[in-house]
């Protein structure tokens, strides 16, 4: 089964929409890794970028399912 690539707008689409970063593809990181570097980010920090932005959202979401308590 060959795979069609996503095209840029496809993909910018699907990460707009709410809880479509939980399934991430390799195309979609690489493609926001290179949407860093276009913006003057180096390789480095432009990879520091995206895996603070995936753990942010693990930490986050992690906290949505904690019991609130009031005091």
């Amino acid at each position: 089964m060959k795979v069609r690539p996503m095209r840029n707008s496809e993909v910018l689409e699907r990460l707009s929409e709410p809880d479509n970063f939980e399934n991430v593809t390799e195309e979609e990181i690489l493609f926001l890794w290179q949407s860093f570097r276009s913006n003057g980010l180096s390789a480095d920090e432009a990879w520091h970028a995206i895996v603070t932005g995936i753990a942010l959202d693990m930490a986050f979401a992690r906290s949505k399912n904690l019991p609130h308590i009031e005091q």
